[in-house]
């Protein structure tokens, strides 16, 4: 069993653009459903959850997006991206001119992807694996992508989220409509239609929205 995370995501995954994000190349799994059944029967033992880094989800397509064509947005700014899996709205908020960048995931093997992906965009992306919800960050703008499918998660997201706001952080969330997103609390600033993969999803295209947290 291959329990090295840089091992195991060069051996199980290909350099590729996301279809949405073009000017990015991330480590992607090439054969979803394989790495995903892989990575189940190699790696449950050692209780790691699925390779969600493995792959660019349409939030994340679609905040990157937003970030690439609108870089004020993040140029000059501290950058925190929340959920980071892949690092693929990290990198593009450092490609568009971040300050700095530190992407967040509690994933153990989302490090590695961070790390090699920006290496292959040549960027500078910080990391950090700790449980930041309910703290206060030191940071200019918090970046979200496809964060709002568990009940449970989004509810504590939307309290974290309501305090940083009020301590004059800006909050944006990229989401294709999962069940949980609080649009009562969301200002729409773009939306987009994102390929993505049907064996992950229950379309080829994804409606997406980059969304700013009232």
């Amino acid at each position: 069993m291959v329990t090295d995370p840089e091992t195991f995501i060069l051996a199980n995954t290909s350099l590729m653009a996301p279809p949405h994000v073009p000017e990015i190349r991330l480590r992607l799994a090439s054969e979803v459903h394989d790495l995903w059944l892989k990575t189940e029967e190699d790696l449950q033992e050692i209780g790691l959850p699925p390779p969600f880094w493995a792959f660019a989800w349409a939030g994340g397509q679609g905040l990157a997006r937003y970030i690439l064509d609108h870089p004020e947005t993040v140029a000059g700014k501290r950058v925190l991206d929340f959920a980071s899996g892949s690092g693929l709205v990290a990198i593009a908020a450092a490609l568009a001119g971040a300050d700095s960048v530190l992407a967040v995931d509690i994933d153990p093997w989302a490090a590695t992807a961070v790390r090699l992906n920006a290496e292959a965009n040549g960027v500078a992306v910080r990391f950090s694996s700790d449980d930041l919800i309910g703290h206060s960050l030191d940071a200019d703008l918090v970046l979200a992508g496809d964060v709002f499918y568990d009940r449970d998660f989004a509810a504590a997201l939307v309290e974290w989220f309501t305090s940083l706001t009020a301590d004059g952080l800006t909050v944006l969330a990229g989401d294709p409509g999962r069940s949980y997103r609080p649009t009562e609390r969301l200002e729409p600033l773009a939306t987009y239609q994102v390929p993505v993969t049907r064996v992950l999803e229950d379309s080829e295209i994804k409606k997406t929205t980059v969304w700013k947290f009232r």
